[in-house]
């Protein structure tokens, strides 16, 4: 198990939510480190000489050793820290575990992107695709407080995505994609994470995070213009 005093900085920026999973973990690990607040718009030496490959946030930094990609580094933390576990311990949940957080990014993530980014009845198809594997997310949180079972855990870190990106981004949008008619396990989840106090010390503060998706949204339409 690491030392306490080994040196432990996040490479991130205040909005991503792949950025802000990595905090969750840190701070569920009760871990100090360091932020280190990044610019996407100009990347700094740190960071591409950090993540030479993708250069992009997160990175994470032990004893100077870079970490990319956000799932890596949750699992990295959790092997590194082995204290307030994340991941499942039985290697089936685990597996299983592994499964639903690859899920979250490469197809809820990917496909409610498209929600952003189209207009009219494009627009009106993502957000259908979207809800379409929302039901299976919903599906899983039946008679469960988290996704990961009775406390919070690795998906439910990984799909705070869903929570407070998604979910905040229809607000400026204007498109309702996670109705809570529809959806109202999802929306029970989503109280349970608001009270587990490590996610609201985690999250992006609401009004600050919905001016912010706001004027990404404006800088990408006028890039399409």
């Amino acid at each position: 198990m690491a030392e306490r005093s080994e040196e432990v900085k996040l490479l991130g920026m205040w909005a991503s939510p792949f950025s802000r999973r990595v905090e969750i973990a840190l701070t569920l690990k009760g871990l100090p480190y360091e932020f280190s607040e990044q610019d996407i718009a100009n990347k700094s030496p740190l960071l591409l000489q950090s993540n030479p490959v993708h250069k992009m946030i997160p990175v994470l930094l032990h004893n100077g050793k870079p970490i990319s990609e956000s799932l890596v580094i949750l699992e990295y933390i959790d092997d590194t820290w082995q204290h307030n576990q994340i991941l499942p311990q039985d290697p089936y949940d685990k597996a299983i575990a592994r499964f639903w957080a690859r899920f979250v990014d490469e197809q809820i993530y990917v496909t409610a992107m498209k929600v952003v980014g189209k207009v009219g009845e494009e627009r009106d198809a993502a957000v259908e695709a979207t809800r379409d594997l929302l039901k299976l997310m919903e599906k899983e949180l039946v008679g469960k407080d988290f996704l990961g079972g009775e406390s919070l855990g690795f998906v439910d870190i990984v799909a705070t995505l869903v929570a407070f990106w998604l979910m905040r981004t229809e607000e400026v949008v204007g498109v309702k994609v996670v109705p809570v008619e529809m959806f109202p396990e999802i929306h029970r989840w989503v109280k349970n994470l608001l009270d587990v106090d490590v996610i609201k010390k985690c999250i992006p503060p609401e009004d600050e995070h919905l001016n912010y998706i706001r004027a990404r949204m404006d800088s990408l339409k006028l890039k399409s213009v």
